[in-house]
């Protein structure tokens, strides 16, 4: 069963488990459980994906629940309409906010992207991230007894692929978990010393207009087992009351 967040005659809100496909992919021939699939099934209606979350991210997932509301909403989120917050652990200590204006480079699937042009010029990209708290571990990666970790909220204002994973890897603060873009010393430290076995990448909030009632809606998804641990064990809990 999926966590459903909002839910009304328009839309309906999920909180997307880490590790599970949005809808069927070429990515995973194999797999047999999908966000799609499993909601549809739930809520006994089909339901249509406004937006996408990569597989081993959580949190907040909005579905249409007619292909007509899907049209009216989809622009919402090419056009950045919607307001995202997530949450992550990265590698070291941020000191201070910033916001990163860092253009990327298309990242191409060899099998999914195979007739996408490579010399396609970087895309802006903009993020703006914030640390919320700070923790040091007593055990090593490398030249040092222990290792430094950071607790950061991100607010993406462009939507370019796998964006937050990048920006971070590219400051020097990889995200946690993080296979295709992160350290694996830091990936292994969190596996076998906190049995975290997932990207430390959480979208948290999503705020927007609603398109047919003019509220304000503001979707929040509540972390899974793993980060609450974490945060437990970090003494992070006063970090997310601020």
């Amino acid at each position: 069963m999926l966590e459903i967040l909002f839910q009304d005659d328009y839309i309906v809100a999920v909180n997307k488990p880490a590790g599970m496909l949005v809808h069927r992919s070429w990515l995973d021939k194999h797999e047999t459980q999908f966000v799609m699939q499993t909601l549809r099934d739930q809520i006994g209606q089909h339901v249509f994906p406004l937006h996408r979350l990569d597989r081993p991210t959580s949190g907040v997932l909005v579905f249409a629940l007619s292909s007509e509301i899907a049209s009216k909403m989809m622009p919402m989120f090419a056009n950045h309409e919607m307001k995202k917050t997530y949450h992550a652990i990265v590698r070291g200590w941020i000191e201070e906010g910033d916001t990163l204006d860092y253009p990327l480079k298309e990242e191409l699937d060899k099998i999914a992207d195979k007739f996408a042009k490579a010399d396609k010029e970087p895309q802006e990209a903009v993020t703006e991230y914030k640390p919320l708290a700070k923790v040091e571990v007593p055990y090593s990666t490398g030249r040092f007894p222990t290792s430094r970790y950071c607790f950061v909220e991100m607010k993406p204002h462009t939507g370019r692929k796998h964006q937050l994973r990048r920006h971070m890897a590219h400051l020097r603060h990889p995200i946690v978990g993080d296979t295709s873009h992160g350290d694996g010393k830091h990936n292994r430290l969190f596996r076998e010393s906190y049995q975290a076995h997932r990207l430390l990448l959480h979208a948290t909030e999503l705020e927007f207009i609603h398109p047919f009632t003019d509220e304000i809606l503001c979707i929040k998804a509540s972390f899974d087992e793993c980060w609450q641990r974490l945060i437990e064990v970090f003494d992070w809990e006063d970090a997310l009351a601020k």
